[in-house]
């Protein structure tokens, strides 16, 4: 028996005591130490159920059952030399052998001969036997922690004794529980000789520790620990409560019991307030929720400005009136006792008070100048130094939005309402309200544009144009949201997006791997959820293209029409963020390729969703599979003939019908104009491309049996000329719905 067999196997608890992690760490960081862990026993040959991980701000835990009382025993075979380089003519061992042989510790004579795909090698059976578990584990932690990577890394004077140095962490660890079985595993975290003071000090491995701050009559104090489900005892008795899903349950009760004692309700459905209550779980150790008051004269603010001031600056939880509107009241997650709820809750009354007051102040100092009276202020923001200022790019903005309401959207009436939404849009940057309270810009101009009574379809444009940020088709806006202002809404979202990414290309600022600093991805999924959802966003159909788009957009840019590596690398990024966008939204990549990669810059995304929409229908169909495998073969041979010579060739050659004499390729002329007319009209109206695949689909058989019977490349260049004109008709009337080939494989390919 190897020393890995145990019976049931013991149990493995590490925990990592820390400073306070940032809460939007903790999620990912939890799943990472199981999944290192995990890797780190198997590569160490320790047989261990699959980890757990859980986690607070303090503490990150991970524990593993079924662990074997020892490594597996390595049986290893190691090749050597080819046996003829082994041995020479007399069969005495050569150089190589005896090297070989030494180096494993093992006479020549031991080694043995086995077959490799490159021949005859010597091989030594090589034989380790396994540790206990308890002394290979020390290298499977700091192996694990070196494993663990952080948005930001502190360096705290930290070292381990595995030959890598200093140990960077995301916070200062503070104690470590390292158990098998009960019994501590050595470990120690050293301090390096830059460490100096009292409180700088060696970490080593304990079964020792410690509960909540602040609550219970022993907080703070340490508390040793011998088991798994000793160790959750005794932090659930020390109000710890180590299970984040247990956490998020007990805060999502509290908050909706406590919200209709304050007589109103918590929306946690709600986008904002979905996001806040996954993020304090992990704020927290042992969760109370107090409620809070203020003012009802605050209620005069608009109830973005409430709620903002409430998410985003104290991670608070507006209260909504059963009525309409906010209460005057909110509820906060706490990380203290009950008896301290009324002290905490007249805390932040008073924090939340100040807040708010600033809030009324610029709410009323800015509703004193009209924004049109802010647009020339604009000229003092910058936007980019090699773009200027804002003032700038919304003189850019309200030319393109016009243009897209009128040509793209074909709304000519919005047109006038799309250039003063768009020339507006960033006259909120110049309000003391977004200079205090930055995310509220957008919102702010839109609410100040109602106040002002500009039309409706002004006001909303400028209130949700920083909308889509996302690509799911359920991203805000909805169509309900954005009332009489959808299509200059379109208009004008479009425009600050498109200038957005084509200006900041020309200064030079491409996103890089993951470095984006500008957002430009987010800005491209925000100009694809508009173009691919138009219909439902604004009832609007409108097919339009990248390429349309990007070059209205860069008319203002000199660079774009003296740098043709600049519009292949906006083109390039566009097309690969809308096929990120379609697979996201669950479509076959290959159907994806397929319907966008042929038509380059002149992909029109709704054209592309609605192909993408029926195109399964028919990929498993033995006709398509047919005609997408030949049709690698006929835009290979249709290269063959450019397309200025097919040009020429149709206007000025003989008619195809004087010439093909086969019958294979009499049949395919004769598919060819019978379907071309189908197809042409799906493509000029784009309402049926179910059918423009049908038709496609019925080619299958008419091009395998051109091919079984015809040779394209004969020596007559008549003839020659005459089958490729064929396969580049094919060729194109065919890549008008996709390049088919995309999605079955050539077999010979």
């Amino acid at each position: 028996m190897t020393r890995g067999d145990s019976g049931s196997g013991g149990e493995l608890l590490i925990e990592i005591g820390c400073e306070e992690m940032p809460a939007g760490w903790l999620p990912r960081l939890t799943r990472d130490l199981a999944r290192h862990l995990q890797q780190r026993l198997t590569e160490a040959r320790v047989a261990a159920s699959a980890p757990s991980a859980c986690s607070t701000a303090r503490r990150l835990v991970v524990t593993a059952e079924g662990v074997a009382a020892g490594q597996e025993d390595l049986e290893e075979l190691v090749t050597g030399p080819p046996v003829s380089a082994g041995y020479k003519p007399d069969g005495t061992p050569t150089k190589a052998a005896a090297g070989f042989a030494r180096k494993h510790g093992v006479e020549v004579a031991a080694l043995v001969e086995v077959d490799t795909p490159k021949g005859r090698y010597l091989a030594h059976q090589r034989h380790e036997a396994g540790l206990p578990t308890i002394e290979v584990l020390p290298a499977v932690l700091a192996a694990t922690l070196r494993d663990l990577t952080f948005p930001k890394q502190m360096q705290w004077d930290a070292q381990l004794d595995d030959g890598k140095g200093e140990l960077p962490f995301g916070r200062p660890i503070r104690w470590l529980v390292f158990l098998l079985d009960g019994r501590i595993v050595p470990f120690t975290i050293g301090r390096t000789s830059a460490a100096e003071g009292a409180d700088v000090a060696v970490v080593e491995a304990s079964n020792v520790t410690f509960g909540h701050r602040f609550l219970g009559p022993g907080a703070g104090e340490p508390v040793t620990v011998h088991s798994i489900a000793d160790h959750r005892a005794a932090l659930a008795e020390r109000y710890v409560v180590l299970d984040r899903a247990a956490r998020l349950e007990k805060i999502r009760s509290a908050l909706v019991a406590r919200a209709e004692e304050c007589g109103g309700a918590v929306d946690l459905a709600s986008p904002t307030l979905a996001a806040l209550v996954e993020e304090v779980p992990d704020l927290v150790e042992f969760p109370m929720v107090v409620a809070g008051g203020f003012d009802e004269a605050f209620l005069e603010l608009p109830g973005e400005v409430l709620a903002r001031t409430m998410i985003h600056h104290q991670h608070f939880f507006p209260v909504a009136a059963r009525q309409n509107g906010l209460a005057p009241s909110f509820l906060a997650v706490t990380n203290t006792a009950p008896e301290n709820a009324e002290r905490v809750s007249r805390n932040a009354e008073r924090v939340l008070a100040a807040r708010l007051r600033d809030a009324r102040f610029f709410w009323e100092a800015d509703r004193k100048v009209p924004l049109e009276s802010r647009f020339e202020r604009l000229a003092t923001v910058l936007f980019h130094k090699r773009l200027g200022s804002y003032r700038e790019k919304s003189d850019r903005m309200e030319e393109l939005a016009g243009w897209i309401a009128r040509d793209v959207l074909g709304r000519d009436d919005a047109r006038a309402d799309a250039r003063s939404a768009a020339r507006l849009a960033k006259a909120d940057l110049a309000t003391e309200m977004v200079g205090e309270f930055a995310e509220l810009q957008g919102v702010m101009g839109g609410i100040y544009a109602r106040e002002q009574q500009l039309p409706e379809p002004v006001w909303q444009a400028i209130y949700h144009h920083y909308l889509p940020v996302s690509p799911e088709p359920t991203a805000a806006p909805a169509k309900a949201d954005l009332g009489a202002g959808a299509v200059t809404w379109a208009a004008v979202a479009l425009a600050d997006k498109l200038d957005t990414i084509v200006g900041l290309f020309c200064a030079g600022e491409r996103p890089t791997g993951s470095r984006d600093p500008f957002g430009l991805r987010r800005q491209a999924h925000g100009v694809f959820r508009i173009l691919i959802d138009l219909p439902e966003l604004t009832g609007v159909t409108a097919r339009t293209s990248c390429s349309e788009l990007l070059d209205a957009a860069a008319r203002p840019f000199e660079a774009w029409r003296t740098d043709a590596q600049l519009s292949e690398a906006v083109v390039a990024f566009m097309l690969e963020r809308l096929q990120y966008v379609l697979e996201q939204r669950g479509h076959d990549i290959r159907n994806i390729r397929a319907v966008t990669g042929a038509a380059g810059a002149a992909v029109r995304p709704l054209e592309a969703r609605w192909k993408l929409e029926v195109l399964p229908e028919f990929t498993e169909s033995s006709d398509f599979k047919q005609l997408a495998v030949a049709f690698k073969r006929v835009r290979n041979i249709a290269c063959e003939l450019s397309d200025a010579d097919h040009e020429a060739a149709e206007a000025a050659g003989p008619d195809l019908g004087t010439v093909l004499t086969e019958d294979a390729e009499r049949e395919l002329v004769k598919e060819i104009e019978a379907r071309q007319p189908v197809i042409d009209e799906v493509m000029a109206s784009s309402q049926d491309f179910r059918l423009g695949f049908a038709e496609a689909a019925k080619f299958g058989p008419a091009v395998d049996r051109f091919f079984t019977d015809v040779f394209v490349m004969v020596d007559d260049p008549v003839v020659r000329t005459a089958r490729l004109r064929l396969m580049k008709r094919l060729e194109r009337l065919i890549l008008q719905l996709g390049d088919i080939s995309e999605i079955v494989a050539d077999p010979e390919g």
